[in-house]
């Protein structure tokens, strides 16, 4: 398959109001996936994983039996897999988040999974409850699968990358309530305590953390992007010399970004996201002074 096609272009006249639907539907699953999962450590039970489908949860224990579920953006399904072998089905078309979400709790009613969710968006200016918004109905297929495909060709990239560290990492997964893309290494230490922040952000950033992801735009940032940042930031970071040179440090968001039409016009996006992925957290681990030597498989050959 070619670069243009593993790195396709994502539509944004029609991918801005299916990322907005979107957004909301995966935060109704993703809910149901809250309730039905011990927390682990840095809510990293309820992420999904990038599948060669789309958007799966991890499996939920409901009574006796196993439950996943997964945004399916070959056929346009949401599927609902169950360990008694029940299988359930929803189209992935044009529909309100109210009746995306009255029709997912239907669906759990009818495999006898009992599953209450608090049904207000998070992360997100002016939320307003999944059953009473009529507002985002959008959901072009086209759009939807090019995100996906997108996904698929970032996610070897990343996980590349995160196996050369062999300290405390997190997968690479998909957080829907920021809904992007994000690997996050951390040292060990103690990060300084965020305060005002809600339960989430604190667990989030409770050590010292590099993490690095992917953005599809539409929200606070109207264009892709990849990212790069370390909290608490170091000193002499946001002007760091990183790579390819289409990266830059927004001072607005104290992060750096690589654009991902510069990524996927490269000759190589594979070796520029590469070159981003490193060149920042070699900046931001030398400045912050982690313990390569202990943290890192290439200084303990290994």
């Amino acid at each position: 398959m070619s670069d243009a096609a593993r790195w396709p272009a994502l539509p944004l006249d029609t991918w801005r109001d299916t990322y907005a639907t979107l957004h909301m539907w995966t935060q109704v699953v993703g809910k149901v996936c809250l309730a039905l999962t011990p927390r682990t450590n840095h809510f990293w039970n309820i992420a999904f994983q990038i599948t060669a489908r789309g958007l799966a949860t991890p499996p939920m224990i409901a009574g006796d039996r196993a439950l996943t579920i997964t945004f399916d953006f070959v056929d346009h399904q949401l599927l609902f897999h169950a360990s008694d072998g029940r299988v359930e089905r929803l189209a992935l078309e044009p529909r309100t988040v109210a009746e995306f979400y009255r029709l997912v709790m239907d669906t759990l009613r009818r495999m006898s999974i009992d599953v209450r969710i608090w049904p207000m968006p998070v992360e997100v200016p002016d939320p307003v409850r999944f059953d009473r918004d009529e507002i985002h109905k959008a959901y072009n297929a086209h759009a939807a699968q090019a995100f996906w495909r997108i996904l698929v060709a970032v996610k070897p990239v990343l996980e590349r990358f995160r196996c050369e560290f062999i300290g405390k990492c997190s997968p690479v997964h998909f957080f829907w309530g920021s809904f992007d893309v994000a690997v996050t290494r951390f040292n060990g230490r103690r990060a300084p305590e965020r305060s005002g922040a809600d339960a989430v952000t604190r667990e989030a950033y409770s050590h010292e953390v590099i993490s690095h992801g992917f953005w599809p735009g539409g929200g606070a940032i109207a264009d892709p992007v990849f990212y790069a940042y370390a909290a608490p930031e170091p000193a002499g970071f946001k002007t760091a010399a990183v790579r390819p040179r289409a990266a830059f440090y927004s001072n607005d968001m104290n992060e750096f970004f690589l654009p991902y039409d510069a990524v996927r016009g490269a000759p190589s996006p594979d070796d520029d996201l590469t070159a981003f992925l490193t060149t920042t957290y070699d900046a931001a681990a030398a400045l912050a002074g982690w313990n390569r030597g202990e943290l890192e498989r290439r200084a303990l050959n290994v």
